[in-house]
């Protein structure tokens, strides 16, 4: 592996310090690389268009945080394409990579030392499944409330039968990967990415007995936005990774199911997610 599309995210590096030096490394060591550069804000700008990447390309290493990572691999998911990332925010439990051992790294990925993961991603529609668009999120598919500050009533169903109505200020629907995500915040669980199930996490519920609740990777999940008050004037917002897509008023509903498509994460390190956490968690406690 020695030809790379590099994908910055300009307020991790805003100089180009870091992505210099590695575009310079892999041409010294006679790779090939494309460099894009991105804001990180929204979904259309968080890679290439599919048409501009060369067809030799093996490898995007997406320098950044967790996001810029989940919104590249979101958005280039039909390219096949294994991404690694090279974490310059914070926490970061998705990219695998710091500053300080990236040339390492590139050195293990030029010499084929790697394994290719594959992470499951959700898909999502309103309406008419036959015209509706459907998004793909590596994380999580978020339904929120809009508007005054006022609960929303989530009706949930799986596979066609009721389950719950949460009476929240929202649900998120997360993949294993987006367990350490807005998931984790919300106070889901943790689970191995390489798990395939989905987590259903309501956001600030209104009641002491709402938990997460995990269902079968194949089920499909609708989310009706219930009627609370006579008025009918709730509305709502859903998010895939954090980007806007479709506005719901009540009585609308939303269909979350696995997508046809999976996410490949480039892996180097042998360390197991639970060392990894762990790591993690101590290091940002």
């Amino acid at each position: 592996m020695k030809k790379f599309l590099l994908i910055t995210n300009t307020h991790k590096d805003a100089h180009l310090r870091v992505t210099g030096r590695i575009r310079d490394y892999i041409q010294m060591h006679g790779g090939t690389c494309t460099c894009f550069y991105s804001t990180g804000e929204a979904f259309g700008d968080a890679a290439p268009a599919m048409e501009e990447i060369r067809k030799d390309v093996e490898c995007v290493v997406v320098l950044g945080g967790d996001g810029t990572l989940i919104r590249a691999a979101s958005a280039l998911v039909h390219s096949r394409l294994p991404f690694i990332g090279v974490n310059l925010g914070t926490l970061g439990y998705l990219c695998e990579l710091e500053e300080s051992s990236v040339f390492s790294a590139l050195d293990q990925m030029m010499a084929d030392d790697y394994i290719v993961e594959e992470r499951m991603l959700l898909s999502g529609y309103s309406g008419d499944r036959e015209q509706a668009v459907l998004k793909t999120a590596l994380n999580d598919i978020v339904i929120h409330r809009t508007g005054p500050l006022s609960v929303l009533s989530l009706v949930v169903y799986v596979n066609g039968e009721y389950l719950h109505t949460f009476r929240a200020d929202g649900i998120i629907l997360a993949t294993p990967t987006g367990s350490t995500g807005y998931n984790m915040s919300a106070g889901g669980p943790i689970v191995d990415p390489k798990a395939e199930m989905i987590l259903i996490t309501p956001i600030n519920a209104h009641n002491l007995s709402s938990r997460s609740i995990v269902v079968g990777a194949e089920d499909e999940i609708v989310v009706e936005i219930g009627r609370r008050r006579s008025q009918r004037d709730e509305t709502a917002e859903v998010s895939f990774d954090g980007d806007a897509a479709a506005r719901l008023a009540v009585g609308d509903r939303f269909f979350v199911h696995r997508a046809r498509d999976t996410a490949r994460i480039l892996k180097l390190s042998r360390k197991s997610f639970l060392e990894i956490l762990s790591k993690k968690m101590q290091t940002y406690t």
